[in-house]
């Protein structure tokens, strides 16, 4: 389906990826390995799946303890041995992500327009508040919502539709941007107008259709809403 501004009023935005940058992990793996980024891409992939696997085998914590298991499991898988305290040091930087540059600006361009603005994430709460505050949007967000109020992750389309109900915003007015493909096709499925973020030039997964909006910046959103 073709991207529809004129359906649009509401905006929801991912938040890890989309917001804030995943890879500055990578920093912190740094002092402890001396390849940090397969270490970081095993982390961010395996804590994905986990929450897939959760949704099916009812098995739902909140995401910050499945951060936890990932990081874990990546360390040992490439055989780095470190203590509890050194683990958590590591995962702590979830909580002071880069921010990508566009984020704010965007963002405000888009309130400036008159859309409501909210975040939508399988981030638990504090973990939310964090991101909120390190990427200084709190003044552009109507609101978070957390995959931790109806303990489901994304893609289910539960988290969608009560995204829909928190916000006011019939599903089919709401454009959902993240830079997650299953997140966009979850969204879109759910009833939402899906906007992959690409930042990286990555090819879109193909199985299930093309989103409706396909964009580099926050700014190309605003360019297409025409604000």
């Amino acid at each position: 389906m073709a991207f529809d501004p004129d359906q649009v009023s509401t905006i929801t935005f991912d938040s890890y990826s989309t917001i804030v940058d995943v890879d500055a992990v990578e920093a912190a793996l740094a002092a402890h390995v001396d390849d940090p980024e397969p270490v970081s891409r095993l982390w961010r992939a395996r804590s994905l799946e986990y929450t897939f696997v959760a949704n099916h085998i009812d098995a739902y914590k909140p995401f910050y303890e499945m951060n936890r298991d990932a990081l874990s499991h990546s360390l040992a898988a490439h055989g780095v041995d470190l203590d509890e305290d050194e683990r958590e040091a590591i995962l702590e930087t979830y909580h002071d992500l880069d921010v990508f540059d566009d984020v704010r600006d965007g963002i405000e361009r888009l309130r400036e327009g008159g859309y409501d603005c909210y975040v939508v994430s399988n981030g638990n709460p504090a973990m939310l508040d964090s991101m909120v505050e390190g990427a200084a949007i709190g003044d552009l967000l109507e609101d978070t919502i957390s995959a931790d109020e109806i303990g489901t992750f994304k893609p289910d389309a539960e988290i969608y539709r009560h995204a829909a109900g928190r916000t006011g915003t019939p599903i089919d007015e709401i454009a959902h941007v993240s830079a997650g493909w299953f997140d966009v096709q979850g969204a879109t499925h759910a009833g939402m107008q899906g906007v992959w973020v690409d930042r990286k030039g990555s090819p879109w997964d193909p199985f299930d259709g093309d989103p409706d909006l396909t964009i580099e910046t926050f700014h190309d959103l605003a360019d297409e809403l025409g604000v």
